[in-house]
């Protein structure tokens, strides 16, 4: 009779790699069932299926994968009732599980979230974390239940930001950051000795979904703002405005990467260029300046800044 902690993993979005791989390096304490992940979707501008990272992980290690379109449907919660897993891992699943699909495990289901809790409750914790200037981001392993984001904390993992750290940047680190806190949670549980935190949700905050209209940047506003905004929306949707290369001519200018231009002082008016020349594309804002250093019109490739502007002049044009 095997002693090991059965265990079902969920979970779709690179952020999950990291957690699924440290599971999998447990094979004494931890048997992992299968791999539950969100159905293959196309992408990119041919529309192929590609298989995730994660799914190919399990592939590899010939591993059960599973694909229901819900797992909280009949199916769903008739497939796992036929794994009879001890716990559920959750970490980037995409979909909130019912308390049906909870009541399953004996031990119930754990997730690892992207956000000191109880702060960041939601699908962009990351996002939203550097979109409100964070300078301080971590993980938290909780115990699941139906409300979002919202059950008992078991371990908490913290790191510095970094002023210019995109959010796909952050992501990766706190993932890398997470993955060894869940199988010693797993041990934890299984062992009787796990202790859960509850949260105090007075000081709970939201971290809604991201939307396309989250990255247009509005130039009136400080640039240490529009900087955490463009990190914020970096890898999606990416920040954008319209670039007015002539007074007839405007076009959509996606933008990379960013830094604040703390040396350069102005009066000019917010989205005006005020530098272009060499590497250096300043643009001002409501309150100080800002410094493109990675852009991308609309239909070409991203360029750097001394690239962009070997081929456009810039200053004294307009972004809106």
């Amino acid at each position: 009779m095997s002693n090991r902690t059965r265990v079902v993993m969920l979970g779709t979005k690179d952020f999950a790699v990291p957690t699924f791989a440290a599971i999998l390096d447990r094979p004494d304490e931890i048997e992992v069932l299968a791999l539950i992940t969100q159905p293959d979707k196309p992408q990119g501008r041919k529309q192929e299926i590609i298989t995730s990272p994660i799914k190919a992980l399990a592939v590899e290690r010939g591993l059960r994968v599973e694909q229901p379109e819900s797992i909280n449907s009949p199916e769903g919660v008739a497939l796992l009732r036929s794994l009879a897993p001890d716990l559920l891992v959750t970490a980037a699943y995409g979909q909130i599980l019912s308390s049906e699909v909870l009541g399953i495990p004996k031990f119930g289901g754990i997730n690892l979230h992207g956000s000191i809790l109880p702060k960041y409750r939601g699908a962009a914790p990351v996002a939203r974390g550097i979109q409100h200037g964070e300078t301080t981001f971590g993980v938290t392993v909780i115990q699941m239940n139906p409300k979002v984001d919202a059950g008992g904390m078991l371990q908490v993992a913290t790191t510095p930001v970094d002023p210019d750290e995109t959010a796909a940047e952050l992501e990766a680190r706190l993932a890398v950051l997470g993955a060894p806190l869940i199988p010693d949670a797993i041990h934890a549980i299984a062992t009787g000795t796990a202790k859960f935190l509850p949260q105090d949700a007075t000081l709970a905050t939201r971290a809604p979904k991201l939307k396309k209209e989250d990255g247009l940047i509005d130039w009136n506003l400080p640039a240490s703002i529009i900087h955490n905004l463009i990190r914020a929306m970096n890898p999606w949707p990416l920040c954008s405005t319209t670039w007015h290369k002539t007074p007839e001519t405007a076009l959509r200018l996606i933008i990379h990467e960013t830094r604040l231009a703390s040396d350069v002082e102005t009066t000019a008016a917010p989205g005006e260029v005020i530098v272009a020349e060499g590497d250096r594309f300043i643009v001002a804002t409501g309150e100080g300046a800002l410094q493109l250093v990675r852009v991308q019109l609309e239909g070409k490739k991203p360029a750097t800044a001394q690239e962009f502007l070997r081929g456009h002049k810039a200053v004294g044009t307009r972004l809106s």
